[in-house]
């Protein structure tokens, strides 16, 4: 299971980019909507460890679903998996994301996830998670600032 490992600094806190990140269901309130394909809703199913949020995006056919296997906010971690009907050539999929406090309202987020894919796609799904990525730390950067 190919491993795809990230890290980025964002000229926000930890503490503000952490609370975005805990509030699992508010993924909305803090994505980037100049995107192809934005968020248009989100549902959620129960609440808490276990809890799974549905992200519907503008024109994809299935919802991304993502269960919150782990949260701990002491070491401000948090671990999530795909869960359902996954995107294209996805099989399986667990994300590990840490903040890390550099102090003069600098954080660094550090983002892990163990993928499986079908069979020749590994390049093709790593380069779209880095993408994806790169969206998630834009839209938290910029959310954090103005919180």
């Amino acid at each position: 299971m190919p491993e795809v490992t990230a890290n980025k600094v964002l000229a926000a806190s930890a503490d503000a980019v952490w609370r975005l990140l805990e509030d699992f269901g508010a993924i909305q309130h803090w994505w980037p909507t100049d995107v192809s394909a934005p968020i248009e809703r989100v549902t959620l199913e129960g609440e808490g460890v276990g809890m799974i949020r549905h992200i519907h995006n503008r024109g994809a056919e299935h919802a991304v679903s993502e269960r919150l296997d782990f949260i701990e906010p002491a070491s401000r971690t948090l671990v999530l998996s795909i869960v359902g009907t996954r995107p294209l050539g996805i099989t399986a999929y667990v994300a590990e994301g840490h903040v890390i406090d550099l102090g003069d309202g600098q954080c660094r987020m550090d983002s892990r996830a163990l993928i499986s894919t079908a069979p020749g796609l590994e390049e093709k799904v790593q380069r779209a998670v880095l993408k994806t990525w790169a969206l998630m730390f834009r839209g938290l950067e910029a959310a954090a600032r103005r919180t």
